[in-house]
């Protein structure tokens, strides 16, 4: 019998060293108690007591002085109520949602009366920022009982039900992965799939379908689910915010953990969702200090925990679709009509993927053709033949990965050298395992299947002569436009990329630069206090590495523009 697919289970942890043993835990000495409480306000609670329930925006961190509390899987469609873990004196209540600002996966139930002392959230990020040990400690706590909701019966408190073959499905599975959202994934084709669509009344036309708590979003998409968990942008009391963040790869991704934990009121908006074309790597072997590599996901969503440990405010999917530099504020618009606030802005939208102009390539899209290749992508074609397309080091990356689980790889490149545009370690490597069949000075010229790709032509340049392949997955690489196309009132060339500082013409400077007395400062666009980092910008490198010190250099900008109050005329 098919069984439901944990998924993220199959993930790389996002933060390695989280350790499962203290999601009960951990074990804090009286002193830590004594300093934990004193950021609370102490209550009775007695026997049955809700101290917060699944599906809930908000809650407090609360630490038991006496008494037990049960965490508790609340019962859904096909499974009954279940106790995940126990905590009593000592302990305290609380997972990453704490940080995130996700909805509640949880019920917590008092099982014994007692003592509890309730730290507010507001209360909750002055203790992180104040207290450097108990903020590490309650950190890697968080992170270990988010594994523990991934290991247990809390993914049922989001199932989704979908077809593999479906980029709607794998937009809604890239989406809850990007976030690490505890979630069950079930293939509607499946034993267990057509079980739950049967019990739930969901039809093939309604999907993917997502299961909540308490209601079943049909025809699901991340922006529709993002709303009921609290993960949308929802407008701020107060008047703006000091810095917006637009995109959340490893620039943003940058910004945001540089601008928030140097007292920035930081909000990060990301289109798809916390990672940017670096989550697409499988392997990343050349950032310093990690000799042994690690993924694109992994180091994204570290990097992610990071910004909202410091009170960074990540939202996603999130879309910009306008920048309005007129008023006394920059005024960002989003899609469903939204207008966040800000006193400066880091625009590091990345870029978009290029797709190759073959007849039937939108068909197979999420169906055979994907531009990432992760576990998630690699899961559906098995040890089944695959191709890659692509020159540089994400495509040589992602032809190792998919040999190293089984797969005969054709390595398509257009260029001549394989060494032109990737690294000699990935080249030497490549033409070593007899997994890959690599292809130089060769394309892709066609594409053959039913529902899902199944053969690919490719055709060799110089001579035309051409050949078939069995392929279940087409990984394309071939570079992106810079997500610009949104983008008025701010320099760009003639292909998108973002001008800053010294890449600013005469012409690009108005009059407002006159007013303010200065120049633009490093990483500054045409607009004062707008800037740009990343791959949307002319002349960035275009390396996970070089993105974080641009996100990181531009907000040592942003400081010295808001300093001088020198942001906007």
């Amino acid at each position: 019998m098919t069984t439901p697919d944990p998924e993220l289970n199959a993930e790389p942890d996002p933060i390695p060293d989280a350790d499962p043993r203290q999601s009960v835990g951990p074990e804090l000495d009286p002193a830590q108690l004594t300093r934990l409480r004193a950021y609370g306000t102490p209550a009775e609670v007695a026997e049955g007591d809700i101290l917060f329930r699944t599906g809930d925006r908000s809650y407090d961190l609360v630490v038991i002085e006496t008494g037990r509390v049960d965490i508790v899987r609340e019962a859904t469609r096909d499974a009954p109520e279940s106790v995940i873990v126990t905590h009593g004196p000592g302990r305290f209540l609380g997972e990453l949602n704490l940080l995130t600002g996700q909805t509640v996966f949880v019920t917590a139930r008092v099982t014994e009366g007692g003592r509890i002392h309730r730290i507010a959230p507001d209360r909750f990020r002055v203790l992180m920022a104040e207290d450097g040990e108990l903020s590490d400690v309650i950190l890697r706590t968080l992170l270990a009982r988010r594994r523990l909701l991934q290991e247990s019966e809390a993914q049922r408190s989001l199932e989704i039900i979908g077809t593999p073959l479906s980029s709607a499905s794998l937009a809604l599975r890239t989406w809850v992965a990007r976030l690490d959202l505890p979630h069950l994934w079930f293939d509607s084709e499946s034993m267990a799939g057509i079980a739950l669509m049967r019990t739930t009344s969901v039809a093939a036309s309604d999907l993917p379908a997502v299961l909540l708590h308490d209601r079943i979003l049909r025809n699901a998409t991340p922006g529709e689910v993002a709303e009921q968990l609290g993960l949308s942008y929802q407008p701020q009391s107060r008047d703006s915010v000091d810095l917006a963040v637009i995109g959340g790869g490893p620039a943003g991704l940058a910004a945001a953990v540089y601008g928030a934990s140097e007292g920035l009121r930081t909000v990060l908006l990301d289109a798809v969702g916390p990672g940017g074309q670096a989550a697409a790597s499988s392997r990343i072997e050349n950032y310093l200090g990690f000799p042994n590599g690690l993924s694109g996901a992994d180091l994204t969503g570290r990097a992610a925990v990071q910004a909202v440990k410091f009170g960074a405010q990540l939202f996603s999917p999130c879309e910009v679709v306008a920048l309005d530099t007129g008023a006394d504020r920059l005024l960002l618009s989003l899609s469903d009509g939204t207008e966040v606030s800000a006193k400066s802005v880091v625009i590091a939208s990345g870029a978009r993927y290029r797709a190759l102009p073959l007849e039937r390539w939108a068909d197979f899209e999420g169906a055979g053709i994907y531009y990432a290749a992760t576990a998630l992508e690699a899961r559906e074609c098995g040890a089944r033949p695959v191709a890659v397309v692509g020159g540089a080091n994400s495509a040589g990356q992602a032809a190792l990965y998919l040999a190293g689980l089984g797969s005969r790889v054709c390595l398509v490149v257009r260029g001549d050298d394989l060494s032109a545009g990737m690294s000699n370690y990935l080249v030497e490597r490549l033409k070593a395992d007899e997994r890959v069949a690599i292809h130089v000075g060769a394309e892709v010229t066609g594409l053959e299947g039913g529902s899902s790709l199944a053969t690919i032509e490719v055709t060799h340049r110089a001579t035309g002569e051409t050949s078939r392949h069995e392929c279940h997955g087409l990984f394309c690489f071939i570079g992106a436009r810079p997500a610009t196309s949104w983008l008025t009132g701010v320099a760009v060339d003639e292909n998108g990329f973002v001008r800053t500082d010294g890449a600013l013409a005469a012409d690009d400077l108005g009059e407002a630069w006159d007013v303010l007395g200065r120049h633009p400062l490093p990483f500054e666009t045409s607009v004062p206090g707008v800037f740009a980092a990343g791959d949307v910008r002319l002349g960035s490198m275009k390396r996970v590495a070089a993105a974080v010190g641009e996100g990181a250099s531009a907000v040592a900008s942003v400081h010295v523009a808001i300093g001088s109050a020198g942001v906007r005329a």
